[in-house]
């Protein structure tokens, strides 16, 4: 089965000969070229990874990843960059990158870093982690889109919900802006409200703070954000 592949780069000769050396090795290539296409084009497939300029019209490269990172934790991605400082690849890294090439670089290389990439993706799939987190007297599970609450009852998360959790888990104890928030779930192409982030919250209490004070985890911050408080 060909390997499907997620080219998002801006610069069109360098675009055109990756796609191109890609062909070549039998890959199945979807090409981007503007940051806020990227989103829709994963949401819209399935891929077994993703090349990701930084530098990109529209979108930056780290804000598409983090905001990958929310719904898909395993997909392989590779950076690429003209930026090479080693505060850049950390920054890199920690939005969940699992590699980094700086620009220029050799194409040959490339195609060596995203090969291990997906075979060593393939390997870890096999087995499949439970993907949790504990809230209160609630688990939420990422992979049934439920909250399970310590009497068994469960509540059913739409995925943007579940977006939205995965964004407030991920920054815990820090402030996350609704401009973050729109951008990141909502997307730049369909952009609700304010007051859509705050129904969602309003939900989210519902669920998680019947049985204890209100405001214990979901921290409104007045002309900001949300904070989560686990």
């Amino acid at each position: 089965m060909q390997k499907r592949i997620l080219l998002v780069e801006d610069e069109e000769h360098l675009h055109e000969a990756i796609k191109m050396n890609l062909e070549i090795e039998n890959y199945l290539v979807t090409s981007v070229y503007k940051g806020k296409d990227a989103i829709s084009k994963f949401k819209l497939g399935r891929y077994d990874l993703i090349i990701l300029d930084v530098m990109l019209p529209g979108m930056n490269g780290f804000d598409i990843c983090q905001t990958i990172r929310l719904e898909d934790k395993s997909t392989p991605i590779l950076f690429l960059t003209a930026k090479n400082s080693s505060q850049d690849r950390v920054k890199g890294l920690k939005v969940g990158a699992d590699d980094y090439l700086a620009k220029p670089f050799n194409l040959e290389e490339l195609m060596l870093r995203l090969d291990n990439l997906i075979k060593r993706s393939s390997i870890d799939n096999i087995d499949v982690q439970i993907d949790q987190f504990s809230l209160g007297s609630f688990t939420i599970n990422f992979k049934s889109y439920e909250v399970i609450s310590d009497s068994g009852e469960k509540t059913r998360l739409t995925q943007r919900q579940l977006m939205l959790l995965r964004l407030l888990i991920e920054k815990r104890n820090q402030v996350v802006s609704r401009q973050e928030i729109l951008e990141k779930i909502w997307g730049y192409d369909v952009y609700p409200s304010t007051r859509t982030i705050d129904n969602v919250i309003l939900a989210f209490r519902k669920i998680f703070e019947k049985n204890v004070s209100p405001h214990t985890y979901f921290k409104s911050i007045r002309g900001v954000g949300y904070k989560l408080t686990p």
